[in-house]
């Protein structure tokens, strides 16, 4: 909760300290802190059924509760962790800010043109940073419980493939592999 706690502070502070829409410089053109308020999702896409978006981001954040009791891997928990901080501080956003319950605006301030055009927050970082490492997680075979996925040999290899060896030495009903005495 650490990390909603941060969205939720540096948006109390963009709200407090910028004046809404107007650029401030923070490091030249590199870094550029700009408060608005928005509707929608990504470069305000969507914004008139934001509704939409307050559903999606409820069901997200279910969707990890429900799957949290099985996560037995450090680098899964940190990672869905991050996920549901960003979705959760949007989600307060869409719940508890103008113009009301369940459309509220999700409060944007930050802004990096030479890296995209867009206007974000915390928030925002840790879900885009958090599916980034989902995909890599995925791809790399590891699993919820801390137990990693080993790819399967390539076809006519038998290097890799004594765990499909029955005991008596023949090989296995699946016939993937045959060992010689």
């Amino acid at each position: 909760m650490i990390g909603l706690a941060a969205d939720q502070v540096a948006k109390h502070f963009a709200i407090e300290l910028l004046p809404p829409g107007e650029p401030v410089k923070i490091l030249g053109d590199v870094l550029i802190f700009q408060l608005v308020f928005n509707p929608g999702a990504a470069f305000s896409f969507g914004s008139g059924v934001t509704w939409l978006f307050t559903i999606a981001l409820a069901a997200v954040a279910i969707a990890i509760l429900i799957v949290a009791w099985r996560i037995r891997s450090r680098g899964w928990a940190i990672t869905l962790g991050l996920l549901l901080a960003g979705v959760l501080g949007n989600l307060s956003d869409r719940l508890f800010r103008e113009p009301g319950f369940p459309v509220g605006h999700v409060v944007d301030y930050i802004s990096t043109p030479w890296l995209m055009p867009a206007i974000y927050n915390i928030a925002d970082m840790f879900i885009v940073s958090s599916m980034i490492v989902v995909a890599i997680l995925v791809l790399r075979g590891f699993n919820l419980d801390g137990t990693r996925q080993v790819s399967p040999p390539k076809s006519g290899s038998t290097v890799g493939t004594a765990a499909s060896v029955a005991d008596d030495g023949e090989a296995a009903p699946d016939g993937a592999a045959e060992t010689q005495r």
